[in-house]
């Protein structure tokens, strides 16, 4: 004779083992990674719980969530009881955390170093697919006028036109530029496309007396 095994879902419980109740008592830092998603997943179903749910996402990122972050809408569609609106939830979250880092540079940040350049990128661009370039435009006090995407690319390399950049930075009244693009691959070298990319950078800036205060290479880590 089969047995059927009954599945209890997280709000039958004890009071003090729910994740809802841990973070409310406890603090939200008492919390593991699949505890925090699973608030987010809200219900299971008949087959899983919500913590259950929230462990097979992490499994399928390898239980890193730098990786979880990269996740788009199809791939995170292909999890077993994630639905739709718990996607939504888990883009939300992730997107805010990426935008306060963001704010915590403030409005007009100081971008006078590569230190600078890499702290106000990589929320930006760390957990992109593909090679983008992006340009900051910065006044003479270093402070920044605007970030932009000046090109997107493939796995490897992306085009830049330098004529572009120029128009914005003058347009902007730019008077120093940093100039910025991912490697996918994690490696922090330059390569020889960037090198060059960044010579004909330089000569571009220095005939419309622009200062190129640096490109940096940005890598998931």
């Amino acid at each position: 004779m089969r047995t059927s095994t009954i599945k209890m879902s997280v709000k039958q419980w004890a009071d003090a083992d729910r994740p809802s109740t841990k973070l409310q008592n406890l603090g939200v830092k008492c919390l593991t990674d699949a505890e925090l998603i699973s608030i987010l997943v809200g219900s299971g179903n008949t087959q899983q719980n919500a913590v259950e749910i929230a462990q097979a996402i992490l499994a399928r990122y390898d239980h890193n969530l730098t990786l979880l972050a990269k996740a788009d809408f199809r791939d995170l569609n292909e999890i077993n009881g994630v639905g739709t609106y718990t996607i939504c939830k888990i883009m939300a979250a992730i997107e805010l955390g990426k935008r306060r880092q963001l704010a915590a540079m403030g409005l007009r940040p100081d971008i006078s170093s590569p230190t600078a350049i890499y702290n106000y990128m990589r929320p930006i661009i760390q957990d992109l697919t593909i090679e983008e370039a992006h340009v900051m435009l910065l006044n003479q006090n270093y402070k920044l006028i605007k970030e932009m995407r000046v090109s997107q690319g493939g796995l490897t390399e992306v085009s830049v036109d330098l004529r572009m950049i120029i128009k914005e930075a003058v347009l902007n009244n730019a008077t120093v530029l940093a100039f910025c693009h991912n490697h996918i691959s994690g490696n922090i070298h330059p390569s020889k496309y960037d090198d060059t990319l960044t010579q004909n950078l330089k000569k571009a800036c220095e005939l419309m007396r622009i200062y190129l205060l640096d490109h940096v290479i940005v890598t998931e880590n």
